[in-house]
């Protein structure tokens, strides 16, 4: 981030906080989402949004030009079936596995030390493994890989940072847009074993809100903790699809390292992210499987040379609760796929 010249000197420990590279790669992420956010992704439309929670945002800054690019990989394996609080026979389910990589391109402008933009596009590369029911790839009841490679939904943001002089508080509005693939490709393996909520697109226009706060916890704010939050409801759907409104928050500590080696950066951190997510609905949704609660922590590290700066974590659930039917004869499937891990790695570069 841009220091601006006309920021006054401050001795106060939460403003050495947020002039640290560490605190301001938090205080754009903390602005930015909250989500984000992981074992317990569930589909696409289901929990993605956690990777971009917390620190596992890393939004760039202290760039000379105002402006940072970045490059986020994610991963999961949903593979485990779950009901209620406790894990379930995979027979429960037709659907066996949804094993994703995303591929995250994003970046951020910062107009001046009041205003930043920003914006990311995903790209989805999901291999489906469930039970054809006699209409794709063999007869009923047998098991088959489906694969897709698209887009996701673009996001852009706006944060505010003026709440404070010292940055160390502020409010993000954001729009998700319609951008991804909500109907599926054509051809065998392709779009007709994909549900509206497994793939990349929801096919729903959404608001986002969110707010941050960051401080420092010594004298010299080498270790300094975060919270935020972020809430996220579609205003216009199509295909008669509608994803459950979202509420994600993160709370986490770091500790600075300073120089290291070659790094002029080093920094653990431990966070813990909560999500709620309500069900999805109208006819295409699935509401009796949808929706949840969890909890999870994320140990991970930020590391910067130069210009870059590297970012990685893993993320595993501590508690988990899936929406689920009481009862096969109500629909033929009960539970959610979850994942027993996340993991994310972030490539940022300052101009």
């Amino acid at each position: 981030m841009k220091v601006f010249s006309r920021r006054p000197v401050r001795a106060a420990a939460v403003t050495a906080f947020a002039r640290t590279p560490l605190t301001r790669n938090l205080l754009w992420a903390s602005a930015l989402t909250l989500g984000f956010l992981p074992s317990a992704a569930w589909a696409c439309a289901c929990g993605c949004g956690v990777f971009d929670v917390g620190a596992a945002s890393l939004m760039p800054a202290d760039s000379d030009t105002g402006l940072s690019v970045w490059f986020r990989y994610d991963y999961m394996n949903q593979s485990q079936n779950w009901e209620g609080s406790s894990k379930a026979p995979a027979s429960d389910n037709a659907d066996k596995e949804i094993r994703t990589n995303f591929f995250t391109p994003g970046a951020e402008y910062m107009i001046d030390r009041d205003w930043t933009v920003m914006a990311e596009l995903p790209i989805y590369n999901r291999h489906l493994t469930t039970t054809d029911d006699g209409s794709v790839a063999g007869p009923a009841g047998s098991i088959y890989t489906g694969y897709l490679t698209s887009l996701g939904d673009l996001q852009v943001t706006g944060i505010y940072t003026g709440l404070s002089d010292d940055m160390s508080t502020g409010i993000s509005f954001g729009m998700k847009f319609p951008t991804g693939d909500f109907s599926g490709p054509n051809g065998p393996l392709g779009g007709a074993e994909f549900d509206r909520d497994s793939l990349p697109g929801t096919g729903s226009t959404d608001l986002m809100i969110g707010g941050y706060h960051v401080g420092g916890l010594n004298a010299d704010s080498t270790l300094a903790y975060f919270v935020q939050a972020r809430y996220q409801f579609a205003v216009a759907t199509q295909d008669q699809y509608r994803p459950g409104n979202e509420l994600d928050a993160a709370v986490g500590l770091t500790y600075d390292f300073g120089d290291v080696g070659p790094f002029t950066k080093i920094a653990p951190l431990l966070q813990l992210i909560g999500s709620y997510r309500e069900k999805d609905s109208l006819a295409n949704a699935d509401p009796i499987n949808s929706g949840y609660t969890r909890l999870l922590i994320g140990p991970g590290v930020e590391a910067r040379f130069e210009k870059f700066r590297l970012y990685a974590d893993v993320e595993f659930p501590i508690y988990q609760f899936t929406n689920a039917a009481s009862n096969l004869n109500i629909e033929g499937d009960s539970g959610q796929l979850v994942a027993p891990v996340l993991v994310k790695v972030q490539l940022s570069y300052d101009f």
